[in-house]
């Protein structure tokens, strides 16, 4: 399933939303012209790696600074590949307008930072062990469909589904596509400790989870913003 829209019409130009994408995609232009060696050594920099705060003497060892706390910011600015970086940001895209709508650009990038920071620090506790660079908004952005989740839960995602050998559209119900998203990333990440012994793997399914839920808390915590939302009471 590829979501590709939803009915909820946005009423204002989603501007945040619109510089996160921007800056995502800069960013991601900057590490292309990077030779393979520089990414990798700019990844372990500036991604998050659990063991560079809870093995110091490892960290130190292969040069990180152990007192450092600026990839918690920006790894949700890098992305690995083509495809990571399109799929965050066409989801972005498709839930961050309308999140930003309810409350406002101001409020909605420090409402998204947070979400991201959450989803890094629940990844660094749940793979304390781990050497690898985690990268991507993927944490942030589940912050983002948390939020929506709450907001929108009748609205319906015009979704992409491969049925037998063809593809067709179909309106899922929010509710039902994010919570079931939301499944599958509390549940994968389970079977990774399982499997390993603890949450490693390519996918920080755990800050998804992170995310997702810090997204479910602050949109109730943090302040609508002070405009007229009658026309939202009537979204299917």
């Amino acid at each position: 399933m590829f979501p590709i829209g939803d009915t909820v019409p946005r009423r204002n130009v989603p501007i945040a939303t619109w510089l996160l994408i921007l800056i995502n995609c800069l960013v991601f232009l900057f590490e292309t012209a990077m030779p393979q060696h520089t990414l990798e050594r700019f990844f372990y920099l500036f991604g998050i790696v659990p063991a560079r705060y809870t093995h110091p003497n490892w960290a130190l060892w292969i040069g990180l600074p152990i007192d450092d706390y600026w990839p918690f910011l920006t790894s949700m600015f890098l992305h690995g590949g083509w495809v990571h970086v399109i799929g965050n940001m066409w989801t972005l895209w498709i839930f961050g307008d309308n999140v930003e709508d309810r409350m406002g650009p101001g409020r909605f990038v420090v409402f998204y930072l947070v979400c991201g920071f959450v989803a890094a620090l629940v990844h660094s506790l749940t793979n304390p062990d781990s050497t690898l660079p985690t990268i991507g908004a993927s944490g942030a952005i589940a912050g983002v469909m948390g939020a929506y989740l709450v907001k929108f839960p009748r609205a319906r995602i015009v979704t992409l589904v491969l049925i037998f050998i063809f593809f067709t559209t179909l309106d899922i119900p929010a509710a039902f596509l994010l919570l079931y998203w939301f499944v599958m990333q509390f549940f994968s990440g389970i079977g990774s400790i399982s499997e390993s012994g603890y949450a490693g793997g390519d996918v920080a399914w755990f800050a998804h989870v992170g995310g997702f839920l810090a997204g479910m808390a602050l949109i109730l915590i943090m302040p609508a913003q002070k405009r007229r939302w009658s026309g939202y009471s009537n979204v299917p």
